[in-house]
């Protein structure tokens, strides 16, 4: 049951997206009525889901979802996030414009439980480890500001119209439906046709969760009565270039692997890594996948795909 005791019914924006086709399974599972939203149409799953093609930074079909579905939770996942593009896209301005116009119509008919996830790049990684209080927000990128202006003012929102409220903020990820061009589904695709993986040093620290994990994560947030801020990743660092070797060894092509072929991006941090005892001890949650056993999967998906394109 919802916070109101009513049968619970989830808007999920981004539906479609990496992290959003996650969710529906663990939300369906969990006893919601899911409405599903996708600017593509004719998006075919799981009966259960209600589907809606709909533009969100139209804001008429923002009111017009709201009056139809009227939901109780609203899980916004919806967001620019083309690879290489999205750091410095002006299009994040329109995102926090177009949330800011959901959330408010979401309120307008009488929803109550609000997700929106935030992202690493809204903190300080000067510091390498974040925690969600003790570690400063101070974004260096349009995209790290835009996500960090939009938790400042959704949460007010929520707080002086008495939603609740919860902003988990996603480290690294990877996996199934991935972005082709992002770095361990390129390294996979890579080796697995027989050509060299180029990239840098490798010497990065980084946070990694599978995306099943990552979304798995995302719903039991929204399904707790958890407020504020939440990191969502493993808690455990890991060097990019232990990664990549997992990766050669798994498929038994560790010779394609070329370490510092390309050079890193200027100013890349070396170290940037999740506090997660919040989403321990509060959320009481766990990944399921190990380092190993998500790339063993990935590969796998990585494979079929390959082996219906060929």
């Amino acid at each position: 049951m919802s916070i109101s005791g009513e049968p619970k019914r989830v808007l999920v924006s981004g539906a479609t997206g990496f992290i959003g086709a996650h969710c529906l399974a663990p939300l369906l599972q969990r006893g919601y009525e899911v409405h599903a939203v996708s600017t593509k149409a004719g998006v075919k799953t799981d009966s259960s889901i209600v589907w809606h093609q709909a533009d969100l930074l139209d804001g008429s079909s923002n009111e017009l979802l709201m009056e139809e579905i009227k939901p109780t939770h609203l899980l916004h996942l919806a967001w620019y996030v083309v690879p290489g593009k999205l750091i410095s896209s002006d299009l994040n301005f329109d995102w926090v414009r177009s949330s800011m116009e959901l959330l408010r119509v979401f309120h307008l008919q009488g929803g109550r439980r609000v997700v929106m996830p935030g992202s690493s790049y809204e903190y300080d990684w000067n510091y390498g480890y974040c925690h969600e209080t003790r570690t400063p927000t101070v974004p260096n990128t349009i995209y790290g500001a835009c996500k960090h202006s939009l938790d400042v003012m959704a949460q007010a929102f929520c707080q002086g119209h008495g939603l609740s409220w919860a902003w988990p903020r996603v480290f690294f990820l990877y996996g199934p439906n991935e972005h082709p061009d992002r770095l361990v589904s390129s390294v996979i695709r890579s080796v697995l046709q027989g050509q060299e993986a180029r990239c840098s040093h490798g010497k990065q620290i980084r946070d990694y969760l599978h995306v099943q994990d990552v979304a798995e994560a995302i719903v039991s947030v929204l399904d707790s009565g958890v407020e504020g801020a939440i990191n969502i990743g493993s808690g455990t660092a890991v060097t990019l270039r232990d990664m990549i070797v997992m990766i050669g060894r798994i498929v038994g092509r560790e010779d394609l692997l070329k370490l510092g072929a390309i050079p890193s991006r200027a100013n890349d941090a070396p170290l940037v890594v999740a506090n997660v005892e919040r989403l321990i001890n509060e959320v009481k949650w766990q990944p399921r996948f190990s380092m190993e056993e998500g790339l063993q999967h990935t590969i796998e998906w990585w494979r079929r795909m390959l082996a219906q394109d060929r």
